[in-house]
């Protein structure tokens, strides 16, 4: 997979996507990351990148032909025309199944917005969809930016060691994750769930489906109405519901 991220802030950017899992993963090639500084395709001399929004009012908008001068930059280097995600407070909100649906894709794009947000005429253009983190506003769009791109480099082959490594997440199978232990066996007083010490494979992972059956329960049961559950999960929930305090 190919991520460019289109930004005025490509050090903030590029310090993040350097570093522990997804740096390592770039370094080996297994993903492509490349941020873009958006005021080296702007025509003033200043590098000035926005301007006042038609009509008054408070701060400054970001011009739309700096940004598409420099997605098509980015389509001629790359030989291929990206997905592009605009991150905006307006978006569908990011979700795991967002982020394994569009790690299936070759090639994103990703615009961060700043100041007044950007000017439409170039979103109608270029963006794809808009993507949110969640219902609240930031400075700029960086945060959510890498926050997409780790979310969704992770999934991709050669990322991480083993699929295992991210499919039996919380949210993964619409289900939170079941809690860990590592050592020592005890600390503080308190022991490793003795299920864990056994050896017995069949019976670990049972206790681990269990334990996320009983997260989600208590604290996302909204998560229940659409995870994929299975006879066995159906009755454990309904006795554990009705078990005695």
């Amino acid at each position: 997979m190919r991520i460019d991220i289109a930004t005025l802030f490509p050090d903030m950017c590029e310090a993040v996507m350097g570093e522990s899992i997804i740096g390592r993963a770039r370094k080996k090639g297994a993903i492509t990351v490349e941020c873009h500084n958006i005021r080296d395709y702007t025509l003033s001399k200043q590098k000035r990148v926005d301007d006042a929004p038609y009509g008054g009012g408070m701060g400054m908008v970001m011009q739309a032909d700096p940004i598409d001068r420099c997605y098509s930059a980015v389509c001629e280097k790359a030989g291929s025309t990206p997905h592009v995600i605009y991150l905006s407070p307006q978006g569908q909100k990011l979700t795991q199944q967002k982020a394994v649906e569009l790690s299936k894709l070759p090639h994103l794009f990703l615009l961060c917005g700043h100041y007044e947000g950007v000017d439409e005429r170039v979103l109608d253009k270029l963006v794809d969809e808009e993507i949110s983190i969640g219902d609240f506003v930031l400075t700029g769009g960086e945060l959510p930016a890498l926050m997409l791109a780790d979310c969704v480099a992770r999934l991709c082959d050669g990322v991480l060691s083993d699929p295992e490594c991210f499919e039996l997440e919380s949210h993964y199978n619409g289900l939170l994750e079941y809690p860990q232990y590592s050592r020592p066996e005890v600390w503080d007083g308190r022991r490793v769930p003795e299920i864990l010490l056994t050896g017995h494979h069949a019976n670990i992972e049972r206790w681990r489906r269990e334990q996320s059956l009983i997260r989600t329960l208590q604290k996302r049961p909204d998560m229940l109405e659409t995870a994929e559950l299975t006879p066995q999960d159906r009755k454990f929930l309904e006795e554990f519901r009705h078990k005695p305090e």
